[in-house]
């Protein structure tokens, strides 16, 4: 037995006792003694069972690079991580301990967009549309097991190599609540899917998760673009084999990305930290020592976008050390034709909704 499995066997009372916890709450709102909250404009819920690594920025990017088109869209989500309380608007001058991580990502990158945080969506919903009354549909951040709110469209992901049919309850895994609670979405989406998906591997996921006549699956996969300079986006510079690289990180899961960047420089060193952790001076030194240390005089500091807004908190001592931080931005694209019946799907969703 491994040394992971032996550790998952000893938590599971832990895990155990969680999810008895898990299901009395969700057993009170299918009952009726909780009540979730309905309202009168489509809401679109993105989210996951486990806990972070799925892709719910990204998949919320790309709704609204397609939605922000025709309609008009806005995204609340409950700011994790930040040190602000209550409902709050977010600007593009703000930082990562104001708004959160992702909702400041998502607002930098959609500027005209109204991105709002709150940790309660019953009440934050309908303060983002009285503020914003031009919206004509809400995009739900993180929200699968915020059952107070019952969204018109239930979007679930899941990675491709970490499904949750094979996790566990937290801590002994990283699922947020029993595995069955997928039925509860309307779409799954397997994300970071590999380059070349074979038809094999779609038929054997779609056997495993067993998704119900109601429910559609999608595959998704990751596209990285040129990264840029962290504090001059127009600043890009191109990966190749005689670039190295020290990747900085603290995201759920960096096998994708790892994956990603080893065929495309020379070689890469990993400093990684907790999803969402928030550097302070000793990590700051540490980063420098690293790549001080790297025997290579073609080197650069990579990290992702959500943790880049995090980074930028320390910007004097990058400008200082004269750090090259570099930022990979990333896109998300459907694999095979499923862009199309997932746009169709939701544009039915669209058009069929009645108050």
């Amino acid at each position: 037995m491994s040394e992971d499995i032996v550790i998952r066997v000893l938590l599971l009372p832990i895990a155990l006792l969680y999810g008895i916890g898990i299901g009395i709450r969700n057993l009170l709102y299918h009952s009726g003694v909780l009540r979730s909250v309905h309202f009168d404009l489509p809401v679109i819920s993105v989210g996951n069972l486990s806990v972070g690594g799925a892709g719910k920025s990204p998949h919320i990017e790309y709704l609204l690079r397609w939605l922000n088109q025709h309609i008009g869209i806005s995204v609340l989500s409950r700011g994790y991580g930040r040190k602000t309380m209550g409902y709050r608007p977010v600007t593009v001058i703000d930082n990562a301990e104001q708004a959160g991580d992702e909702p400041l990502q998502i607002k930098r990158k959609f500027p005209d967009v109204p991105v709002c945080v709150s940790e309660s969506r019953a009440l934050g919903v309908p303060e983002l549309v009285k503020r914003n009354p031009d919206t004509q549909c809400v995009l739900l951040d993180d929200a699968f097991q915020h059952l107070a709110v019952t969204p018109g469209l239930n979007i679930l992901l899941t990675e491709f190599s970490h499904p949750f049919t094979r996790d566990w309850l937290l801590p002994a895994g990283r699922l947020r609540e029993w595995r069955h609670g997928y039925r509860r979405a309307d779409i799954i989406i397997v994300t970071k899917c590999p380059p070349e998906l074979t038809t094999q591997q779609r038929y054997e996921l779609l056997m495993e998760i067993d998704p119900y006549p109601r429910q559609r699956v999608y595959f998704s996969r990751y596209q990285y673009g040129v990264p840029h300079e962290i504090f001059r986006p127009d600043a890009r510079r191109a990966l190749d084999l005689d670039t190295h690289i020290l990747l900085v990180s603290a995201i759920a899961n960096t096998d994708y990305l790892l994956q990603y960047l080893g065929g495309e420089a020379g070689s890469v060193q990993t400093l990684e930290f907790e999803d969402h952790h928030y550097f302070d001076e000793t990590d700051l030194v540490d980063i420098l020592r690293r790549f001080e240390s790297l025997p290579h005089r073609n080197k650069i500091i990579v990290t992702t976008e959500k943790d880049a807004v995090r980074l930028e908190l320390h910007e004097d001592f990058l400008r200082e050390k004269n750090l090259p931080v570099y930022v990979l931005p990333v896109q998300v694209s459907f694999c095979d034709n499923d862009e199309v019946e997932f746009q169709a799907d939701v544009k039915q969703f669209l058009m069929d909704f009645k108050v």
